[in-house]
């Protein structure tokens, strides 16, 4: 792969996120390490509904309770985010240890529990893209502006050209941020969490629509790593020519 696109970054790296819990609140970065298993501390952590067994996707979820996003973990242990006990700050204020029953009975009685996997808690693969272009297209479809974290990606990008949707073009290609190098999988398919308002969980069924609509339900990317390294806020996205 030796063509002009090599010559010049695709983008950059203007918003990093993780979420040490799956459904709930982000931590902006700028920077972590990414390893195989996606961002350090990226959703190690998911809630279980009691109704698991009988279900394809057992994880009690912002489709459940819309103002999960508002619950906010954090790590003790910051510089060791795979290791750190993590903590929760409800909305209220109160502050959990993840593994308090007490939270689980708060977020749903009698319905949850919470389980851990180092490999972390992902929907397809573990991590997730997204440009700023296909925000701003998105926005002016659905006719409200969209806050990336609708989309709970792991790497905003802005890209170099104008065009929305560029990400989708990637696909198939290694690209390297930083020093890692991960592969763009596939689009990622989107559901009903994309209309909840990630600061007041008020439902909008248009984005959704619009999305159907104009993308065939799908927006962003997934990835997986190939090489693991460290990404920072302001990296240059390359496609990777000895890919």
């Amino acid at each position: 792969m030796n063509d002009d696109r090599n010559a010049r970054p695709l983008g950059r790296v203007v918003g990093l996120w993780r979420y040490p819990v799956k459904s709930m609140g982000p931590e902006a970065l700028s920077e972590v390490n990414v390893s195989w298993h996606g961002l350090a501390g990226d959703r190690r952590w998911a809630f279980v509904r009691q109704d698991a067994p009988q279900s394809g996707f057992p994880w009690f979820t912002l489709r459940e309770r819309a103002d999960l996003n508002q619950y906010q973990p954090s790590f003790l242990d910051p510089a060791r985010p795979d290791k750190s006990p993590t903590i929760v700050r409800t909305p209220a204020g109160m502050i959990f240890d993840i593994a308090d029953s007490a939270l689980g009975e708060e977020l749903c009685p009698g319905g949850v529990r919470v389980i851990r996997q180092d490999r972390g808690i992902f929907d397809a693969f573990s991590l997730s893209l997204i440009t700023t272009q296909t925000l701003a297209r998105m926005a002016e479809a659905a006719g409200v502006p969209l806050d990336a974290q609708r989309f709970r990606p792991n790497l905003l990008v802005e890209a170099a050209e104008e065009a929305p949707f560029q990400e989708d073009a990637w696909i198939g290609s290694t690209l390297r941020v930083g020093g890692l190098r991960l592969r763009v999988d596939q689009r990622d398919g989107r559901c009903v969490v994309i209309t909840m308002d990630p600061a007041t969980g008020e439902r909008n069924p248009a984005i959704l629509r619009a999305v159907a609509r104009e993308r065939r339900g799908c927006l962003g990317v997934y990835g997986s790593t190939v090489e693991p390294g460290r990404v920072a806020l302001n990296d240059p996205v390359h496609l990777d020519p000895s890919a």
